[in-house]
């Protein structure tokens, strides 16, 4: 029995090696498959501007010259709501639609987003976050967070926070091994005024008609759906 011990040992052994190895792989593969920085264009207490680079190909036509003027226009014209599962969705149709960003949150980052947009290939997107002082302003940020890219005439926008809280530290003040690790971005329903410039492409991905809207005079006017 004794000399069947040193075998059982060595398997156990090796089974946990294995172990070891799959996990770390698929770690490694998971963490490869968000999309990463490749450029910082700004930051400040304010605006994080990021250029992106995509996991999976995209056929975007960047780089892009939009002014910040234009830009401006074309981001006071979201509107959202969160995405919300049944029966709380009955409900929350009934509520107004708010607006995607305050005037002083789109003229804050519109420069730099017209200046990542002249940075950003067509694997690219440009991220941003516009902060705000949190709740407890030592310790979170009110986030408003996402991306835009341009394919063609077509704007798109993707929402990950609407003014969330995220905390500022990376780990907590009373253990330094304990992670502070920002909330899993939510789902949401983005809106644009006027409706008529919010399409759904070829592939079936609603993006804003930017040219039209911004050769239609309309950019000044843009407000909530009710």
């Amino acid at each position: 029995m004794r000399e069947s011990t040193p075998g059982i040992d060595w398997s156990r052994a090796r089974v946990l090696a294995l172990g070891t190895v799959l996990a770390t792989g698929i770690v490694m593969t998971g963490c490869a498959r968000l999309p990463h920085t490749t450029k910082t264009v700004h930051e400040d207490e304010r605006v994080v501007v990021n250029v992106q680079r995509e996991v999976q190909s995209r056929a975007y036509t960047h780089p892009v010259q939009l002014t910040a003027t234009e830009l401006v226009g074309v981001l006071k014209g979201f509107s959202i709501r969160e995405q919300q599962r049944l029966p709380l969705r009955w409900f929350a149709e009934e509520v107004p639609p708010k607006p995607l960003f305050r005037d002083d949150e789109a003229q804050a980052l519109a420069p730099y987003l017209a200046e990542a947009l002249q940075h950003v290939e067509g694997n690219e997107r440009a991220h941003f976050e516009v902060r705000g002082p949190g709740n407890n302003p030592r310790y979170s940020r009110n986030v408003v967070a996402g991306w835009v890219a341009v394919r063609d005439s077509y704007l798109y926008l993707k929402v990950e926070y609407f003014h969330n809280q995220i905390p500022i530290r990376k780990s907590d003040n009373y253990d330094y091994n304990y992670p502070l690790n920002p909330p899993t971005p939510k789902d949401y329903i983005l809106y644009f005024e006027p409706g008529r410039f919010w399409l759904t492409d070829d592939q079936g991905t609603r993006a804003v008609e930017y040219r039209q809207f911004l050769k239609s005079g309309e950019a000044g006017n843009t407000a909530a759906p009710r």
